[in-house]
Order: C-alpha cells, then structure tokens, then sequence
C-alpha cells in the first residue's frame, strides 16, 4: 500500500520539528558550557591573613578538579559550536541520518565528558561548603565567599547543558526512528 502526500508531510515536518529543537539545545548547551567554564576561570579570591604581606588566595588552578571542569567545558562548548552547521544541515535535509548517527557518538562522548568534569567539581565544592572533620579538612566557603558561590553556580549551567545534550541525543535518536 503506498503512502498518500498527507502521510510523508507531518513525518519530514516532524523530523524538521526535531531538528529544530535539537539545534536550540546546542546552542543553549554551548552557552551553559561556556557561561560554566569562564565562570570558573575567572574565579579568583585574596583574603588578607594578620598582615598584608600574607594573603590566602583561591584560584581555580589550584585545585585539579577545576582545571579538569575548566577544560572539559571548553572542550564541550567547542564541539557543541563547531556541530552546529551540521545540526543546520539537519533542518535542511531532515532525512540526512548518517550524520545524525556520527553526531549521536559525539554528543554521547562529549556528555561523559561534561559530566564527568561537573561531577569531579562538584565533590570539591561540597568539600569546600562541609569540610570532612574525619580527615581535618576545614570548610573554606566561610571565608572565601565569592569563590564558592561562583563556583557552585558555574556547577548549574555545566549540569544543565549534561541535561540538554541527553535531550539533544534523544531528539536525534527520535529522528532516526522516524524515518
């Protein structure tokens, strides 16, 4: 039985409809990464100690866990950017699905990746807000204030993007099964 005209325009439209919004999580992923990663690396707090010859200073580069979330972000934005003329080309041709199966590989790695950076983050973040007493590990958030609040905010866009880049990888997956 062959499909009527009405049957193959709402199943292009939907999958135009899905790469539409597929193109809209990469940019607000992009954003989300790039927003999270300069946040954290512009991070830097100095607190006077007894004199003004000694200082205490918070830097993200001190501790490996923010570099690692500091690059891992800038990675993920970059992918997410440069894979946006390709999403592009996916509103344009919406049957086009061996690219969507290469980008699927891509989105699945760059969300371990960012995964993997806000989640390193947001053990030290604890850390810093809650000490350990057990291992004497003090809680620093007391003093170095602004410090954690950007950090600790910088941990909501990198989450959030790790949510946008499941729906972007369940969006084109829905596209493929459309087809």
């Amino acid at each position: 039985m062959k499909a009527t005209a009405g049957e193959a325009y709402p199943r292009k439209g939907a999958n135009r409809g899905l790469s539409v919004l597929d193109l809209f999580f990469r940019i607000i992923s992009a954003v989300g990464t790039l927003g999270s990663a300069v946040a954290v690396g512009t991070t830097d707090e100095t607190l006077p100690f007894i004199t003004q010859f000694f200082r205490f200073r918070a830097r993200y580069d001190d501790i490996p866990s923010f570099t690692f979330f500091v690059i891992a972000n800038a990675i993920v934005c970059g992918y997410l950017v440069l894979s946006l003329p390709i999403s592009i080309y996916h509103i344009i041709r919406s049957k086009a699905n061996n690219s969507r199966v290469i980008l699927i590989i891509f989105d699945a790695a760059m969300l371990a990746l960012v995964t993997a950076g806000a989640s390193a983050a947001a053990a030290i973040v604890y850390l810093a807000h809650k000490g350990n007493t057990s291992t004497n590990w003090f809680a620093i958030c007391q003093q170095f204030n602004s410090f954690c609040k950007r950090i600790s905010g910088s941990l909501i866009g990198s989450f959030g993007s790790s949510v946008l880049l499941v729906l972007t990888i369940t969006t084109a997956a829905i596209a493929i099964s459309r087809r």
